[in-house]
């Protein structure tokens, strides 16, 4: 999940995101966003997830931190600390 940051408490909303359209092998699911002017936004705390597929979740893990590592907006955050519990 790539959060605003500050999220949970105060953040910005209206931040441009980039390199969605460079994503490939991977899915993302919008949260927090909205489009405008043809841009897309952030509009929430929760921005976008992105979710891979692997022959393990290793393999799917890696793929979706290969495409985050994609995308940008500031003050973008995401944890590597979650989903090992599986």
């Amino acid at each position: 999940m790539l959060v605003s940051g500050g999220y949970p408490q105060a953040y910005k909303k209206g931040i441009e995101i980039e390199g969605i359209e460079s994503v490939d092998e991977s899915i993302v699911f919008h949260a927090g966003t909205k489009i405008k002017d043809n841009k897309i936004l952030t509009n929430g705390g929760r921005v976008m997830a992105v979710t891979s597929f692997g022959k393990d979740f290793k393999e799917g893990l890696q793929k979706s931190y290969q495409n985050i590592d994609k995308i940008h907006f500031d003050g973008m955050y995401y944890r590597k600390d979650l989903g090992f519990d599986l």
